[in-house]
């Protein structure tokens, strides 16, 4: 089989966030700030990456401004070539901060949306005056030039927003917008039920971006992450395990996936003991489901094999136990009719309002103890 360069990568810098988002896509055990990667370790990744391919740069957290060597990556990157991607809560940002990144050569910024009004952002984000200070931060991106992405991350809760979402995106010049129907991994699965969307929510999702589409077309460019827990054919995992990107999470260790690691079995090299590209042509854990030679029945059997892969490894993992199983978003699905009936139950008090004491918090990462 033949393996193709990857052409982004995302560098997790670090876990740490003043955000607690109860939809963090970062794993429940989190990556102490002592065992995050140093100045000049990322500094060589960046040109193991650029060496080998990569062209984006997508730089995560966590908050990455919590770095405080932030703009020194920025440099590193783009003296190795790449072009770098701020993924930002906003938080921790001055507008000094934003012109030293700008001078380092910082590319694009994504800016995170939790609500559209600081009560719905900021119960969301469980950071008070949170939203306030994100509007604060996306007027001094806009006077600094930087080309702009906002982030909205939607569930059942703030689903109602989204027409406000883009008219947001409009009014900060914003060039593209993510619509991201909440994925469930890491902290949002352990929320699944409090944040899942109903099934007519989501069909009004879909028809809300349509609309909008045709009618910013030329003004906004809008990326759409459905809620595929609805849908009859699950979502294509990461365009293909180990084809297009890769992951480097705060320690080091390499990934083809943000929530890999719930996988067992898997061998994820780190960066401190091999270069990127012997990890990501003869990694175990990237060699894993590159091929179909994996796939149980349906899948083997299944004309849409090659397209959508069996769907995503880490909810096969999630929801049944097993990474090798047809992902259950499938029909062809075995356990189709049990994660719709399960998805029925959860959804059974859909019409009460959001409540913060159901929720579990994305937590902080916990210090290694003395001694």
């Amino acid at each position: 089989m033949k393996i193709a360069p990857p052409i982004a990568m995302l560098a997790e810098l670090t876990h740490r966030c003043p955000l607690s988002c109860p939809y963090c896509s970062n794993p429940v055990d989190l990556a102490r700030q002592e065992a995050e990667l140093d100045t000049a370790t990322w500094s060589r990744v960046f040109r193991e990456a650029a060496e080998m391919g990569v062209l984006q740069l997508h730089l995560s957290g966590g908050e990455p401004a919590s770095r405080r060597d932030l703009a020194d990556l920025v440099d590193a990157a783009r003296d190795a070539g790449l072009y770098t991607n701020l993924i930002t809560s906003g938080i921790g940002l001055t507008e000094k901060r934003l012109q030293a990144l700008d001078e380092a050569g910082l590319d694009h910024v994504q800016l995170s949306l939790q609500g559209t009004t600081a009560q719905m952002a900021d119960a969301v984000g469980g950071y008070r005056g949170g939203f306030d200070r994100k509007m604060q931060v996306a007027g001094w991106i806009g006077r600094i030039g930087f080309p702009l992405t906002l982030n909205a991350v939607l569930h059942r809760h703030n689903l109602h927003q989204l027409p406000r979402a883009l008219e947001m995106a409009v009014e900060m010049g914003a060039r593209r917008i993510e619509v991201a129907t909440v994925q469930f991994h890491g902290w949002a699965l352990k929320n699944r039920s409090e944040l899942m969307p109903t099934k007519a929510q989501a069909r009004e999702a879909t028809r809300i971006v349509a609309e909008a589409r045709a009618a910013l077309k030329g003004t906004l460019v809008i990326d759409y992450v459905p809620a595929d827990y609805h849908e009859d054919y699950p979502k294509r995992c990461m365009g293909g395990w180990g084809s297009s990107g890769l992951n480097v999470a705060p320690d080091g260790q390499v990934l083809p996936c943000h929530a890999a690691q719930i996988i067992p079995g898997l061998r994820f090299d780190s960066v401190r003991d091999r270069p990127l590209s012997e990890i990501w042509y003869g990694g175990q854990a990237f060699n894993a489901y590159r091929s179909t030679d994996w796939m149980q029945d349906p899948c083997t059997s299944c004309e849409r094999k090659t397209k959508d892969h069996g769907g995503c490894r880490c909810q096969a993992m999630g929801l049944l136990g097993d990474p090798n199983a047809t992902d259950p978003v499938c029909v062809k699905s075995p356990h189709h009719a049990w994660l719709k009936a399960q998805t029925e139950g959860e959804l059974a008090d859909a019409d009460a309002g959001m409540d913060t004491a159901r929720l579990t918090y994305r937590a902080l990462p916990m210090k290694a103890p003395a001694g």
